[in-house]
């Protein structure tokens, strides 16, 4: 009863709007107080969550992300991916996805993604002729691909409360991101049979050497980051640093960077992963709370009394997840689920590294989904489109990325196959 009302306390304090770290601290506070635990207590459990040193990848990747914003990288991506798929109808729209993969190496989350792609992607796409509708949903879908795609910062959180290794779920991630943005284009393949107004054009001489020439120094990036993770040359947050000080050095180079945008991009960078952390540090508290309830426990035992097959456990995590994603911000839903269900999906043999890739995508797919969805709301303010505008187009393109969910649920080798390729 008593953590059923801690957790009542911070649904009734997010739905008030009251910030997610707080939302959850207060009940938790309040706990603590009724059940005569300490202040001492509570500060270190809660400080215990955030010292460590894996985690110190999240503000470095944070901000690597805003400096490549800055720096125009997506820019570039978007001039070679335009020219290399110009003859292909509709060749836009793989365009859009092309890009959001590429900036998704160096990017590891979907604000980042659709706050730069809005402004650059659906003009482009508007004035050569695409729906609109069609252009706000495949921009607002195809930054999914970030989050899921490493360096994934919701990956880098999961690791941290799950207490898995973070190359693993690094190298899990790869295949489903690739397989978001193959059921992306699949869609746009089958929706431009119709269109035959959106036939390619060729491009002119020597312009497809122009931008492959622009482009080598933002690829370098993900070789950098990937490359130095997966080879175990560098942990993430040496390859998070490595990863900062070569965009920097791009950005220097492009004459992009400056002091008034560096004091931005700290201020920004500072501004997010201050609030990253103090969620973090609150489900530290949130997590002791209901260990000392026994809930994973109490819910793991009417789970194994309702079911013993992992597949339609996995099944009804999925429907749960896609719910919650659509009603708490996702770093809070997964800080506030994971502790719960990942002791239960050990119980059914889920191995936690292909829990943690359909956790995120679950709940990124929550990004996109009224009456939270983060994206919609910052890709219609990017666009000056109302959200409701956004999930009209955005919905359709929700029925390729469900079905790569289930793919995933139904096959764990695809996720597990990279990890153990690689000895991770």
């Amino acid at each position: 009863m008593s953590a059923t009302l801690v957790i009542l306390g911070i649904l009734l304090l997010l739905v008030l709007r009251v910030p997610v770290a707080f939302a959850i601290l207060g009940p938790c506070l309040l706990y603590m107080s009724l059940t005569d635990q300490s202040t001492g207590l509570s500060l270190r459990t809660a400080a215990q969550e955030v010292n460590s040193f894996p985690l110190l990848a999240v503000p470095l990747f944070i901000l690597l992300g805003v400096v490549a914003n800055h720096t125009g990288i997506a820019d570039r991506i978007f001039a070679f991916a335009q020219v290399l798929l110009g003859r292909v109808r509709a060749s836009l729209g793989y365009v859009n996805i092309g890009v959001s993969l590429g900036f998704s190496w160096i990017s590891g989350a979907a604000m980042a993604d659709v706050a730069g792609m809005g402004k650059m992607m659906v003009p482009a796409m508007t004035q050569r002729g695409y729906p609109r509708r069609f252009t706000l949903g495949l921009t607002a879908s195809s930054s999914l691909i970030s989050p899921v795609m490493p360096p994934s910062i919701p990956a880098i959180v999961y690791a941290s409360v799950a207490a898995v290794s973070t190359a693993a779920l690094f190298a899990a991630a790869v295949v489903p991101a690739l397989l978001v943005a193959g059921g992306l284009a699949l869609y746009v393949f089958v929706w431009s049979r119709r269109q035959p107004q959106l036939a390619g054009r060729r491009s002119e001489p020597g312009e497809l050497r122009r931008a492959s020439l622009r482009v080598i120094g933002p690829l370098g990036a993900p070789v950098i980051l990937l490359g130095g993770i997966l080879s175990g040359l560098f942990t993430p947050t040496e390859a998070a640093a490595v990863g900062v000080a070569y965009v920097v050095v791009l950005g220097l180079c492009y004459r992009r960077l400056g002091l008034r945008s560096l004091w931005g991009i700290t201020v920004e960078t500072a501004t997010t992963a201050a609030s990253i952390a103090l969620i973090l540090a609150a489900s530290g508290l949130l997590g002791w709370v209901l260990a000392r309830e026994r809930v994973p426990q109490d819910i793991a035992s009417f789970l194994l009394g309702f079911t013993d097959s992992p597949v339609v456990f996995l099944i009804m995590v999925n429907v749960a997840l896609i719910v919650i994603g659509a009603l708490l911000e996702p770093m809070a839903a997964l800080v506030i689920t994971v502790p719960v269900l990942l002791p239960i999906a050990v119980q059914f043999g889920v191995d936690p590294v292909h829990f943690g890739v359909i956790v995120i995508l679950n709940l990124m797919i929550g990004l996109l989904t009224p009456p939270i969805g983060g994206v919609l709301f910052v890709l219609g303010s990017a666009t000056r489109t109302p959200m409701h505008e956004v999930f009209r187009g955005t919905a359709p393109f929700l029925i390729p990325i469900v079905a790569v969910l289930v793919l995933l649920t139904l096959a764990p080798d695809l996720v597990l196959f990279l990890p153990g390729l690689l000895g991770l």
